[in-house]
């Protein structure tokens, strides 16, 4: 019953910016941390950005830190990751999750998934 739905991947070029969107479905969503993680080929899955839904608190990779921004809004049970100052590196299938844990940025924590979205940035 638990959906997730990633959007508004692309193709963008380099320095430029993109906001992906994550709908849920089948769960209650304020109870819920929302975390995107990403996977280039022939790379391990990675962590991006968490929000939790207790502790009011956001988690970054090093490597998006002050670049990428996670938001949620819970009226809508929805999660966003505004991305700016994108590089090749940034380039993978993003893919959005749910855990119950409060403060995990683990994949292995994280039960749902949604079906990913693919992002690619290009000079």
């Amino acid at each position: 019953q638990v959906q997730l739905a990633e959007s508004g991947g692309g193709l963008v070029q380099a320095g430029g910016s993109l906001r992906l969107s994550c709908a849920a479905s089948g769960l209650t969503f304020g109870s819920y941390t929302m975390g995107w993680f990403r996977q280039a080929p022939g790379k391990e899955r990675e962590f991006v950005a968490a929000r939790s839904w207790s502790l009011g608190r956001s988690y970054y990779a090093d490597s998006v830190k002050g670049r990428f921004t996670i938001s949620r809004d819970n009226a809508k049970n929805t999660v966003d990751l505004q991305m700016n100052s994108l590089n090749f590196e940034d380039t993978a299938v993003y893919y959005c999750a749910a855990t119950p844990v409060i403060t995990s940025t683990n994949s292995v924590d994280y039960g749902y998934w949604g079906q990913g979205t693919q992002v690619t940035v290009s000079s």
